[in-house]
């Protein structure tokens, strides 16, 4: 047993300082960014994607997003996809494990899969020896993909990733608005210092990474570019909206809802697996979110907010962002009052 006592963050504690700035509108901020992965693929693009949850990763979600140029990780149980050559460029398949069959864990289908340039290798608990091999598999199997691999939180899972054939590693254990891993389990590591330590490690190789959950508020975001993200995955942000899975519920008071659960949760389990097995508990939750209507309409706020914090500290382009970002600590209990 040991204990590391250095300060850990998450975005809660930290605002961004201003800076004097020569960009004179908001207009001026070009977002897009252009990655050039290890294999030589180029994916030019608004690096923000929709995670791969049920209720999240959808087809509708992918078309909106592609409109924009964002990434939507679609979720591993959807079945058929309906979209044509473009959208599906935009949309990452999701994959699990699987059990292994014929001395191979690799579980990905040949048909269906030549259209889309993104895999998304995705379990809960990225630091097995197992989800290495499973992702040297796949890059062995699948030398033209871009791979994105997780979750994990620290450096040394990062690089391991990495050198088994990975692009992004996707960082957070904990973080999400629908997910008490932290709870249950007591494991996680506060998302911006996860974010900022594993984005050192992973440009040192000549890797990306991509902040998974914690995002409360566009400002959120903006954090965990501004941390050394290149991309950040979206869920609760993009809850209760119009493309996002299941009927739209009114409850006792009139208000309209949509269902959101974490993969985690026994909504999830009992849907997929028939419930939940007895050597495991729970780590998710199921709550309700208020009924949004088109997710284009938070897509704007959120890369209205981008937009205006690259502004704040004179970043010019997304990739600017982290070089011209200091973060002030703050007081968490004042903060929580400012935002109520």
């Amino acid at each position: 047993m040991r204990i590391a006592d250095e300060v850990k963050l998450d975005y809660c504690d930290v605002l961004i300082r201003p800076k004097r700035s020569e960009l004179k509108s908001r207009k001026d901020v070009d977002l897009n960014r252009t990655f050039t992965f290890k294999n030589g693929k180029k994916w030019t693009g608004i690096p923000i994607a929709a995670s791969n949850m049920d209720t999240i990763g959808t087809v509708e979600m992918g078309k909106v997003l592609s409109e924009f140029g964002m990434l939507t990780c679609l979720s591993k149980h959807i079945d058929g996809i309906d979209a044509d050559k473009h959208e599906k460029e935009t949309m990452s398949l999701s994959f699990g494990m699987g059990e292994k069959k014929n001395g191979r864990t690799t579980t990905i289908p040949r048909s269906g899969c030549q259209e889309h340039p993104f895999f998304c290798l995705d379990v809960a608990n990225g630091y097995t020896q197992r989800f290495i091999d499973f992702v040297k598999e796949v890059r062995s199997e699948w030398p033209e993909k871009i791979l994105i691999a997780g979750n994990i939180v620290t450096a040394e899972m990062t690089e391991a990733l990495l050198l088994a054939g990975a692009d992004i590693i996707k960082i957070g254990i904990g973080p999400g608005s629908v997910c008490t891993t932290r709870k249950i389990s007591g494991v996680g590591y506060p998302q911006l210092s996860a974010v900022m330590e594993c984005a050192d490690a992973a440009h040192g190789l000549g890797g990306y990474i991509m902040a998974d959950g914690g995002c409360q508020s566009p400002g959120d975001v903006s954090k965990a570019f501004g941390a050394g993200a290149d991309f950040v995955m979206l869920g609760g942000l993009l809850a209760g909206h119009e493309e996002c899975a299941g009927e739209v519920l009114t409850d006792e008071a009139g208000d309209s809802y949509k269902v959101f659960y974490g993969m985690s949760s026994d909504t999830a389990m009992q849907k997929h697996s028939g419930g939940v097995a007895t050597y495991r508990a729970c780590e998710g939750k199921t709550v309700k979110v208020p009924y949004h209507g088109p997710v284009s309409n938070t897509i704007q706020q959120i890369l209205g907010g981008l937009r205006s914090t690259c502004t704040y500290v004179g970043a010019r382009q997304i990739k600017h962002l982290p070089k011209c970002t200091t973060f002030i600590r703050v007081n968490r209990q004042l903060n929580n009052i400012y935002e109520k």
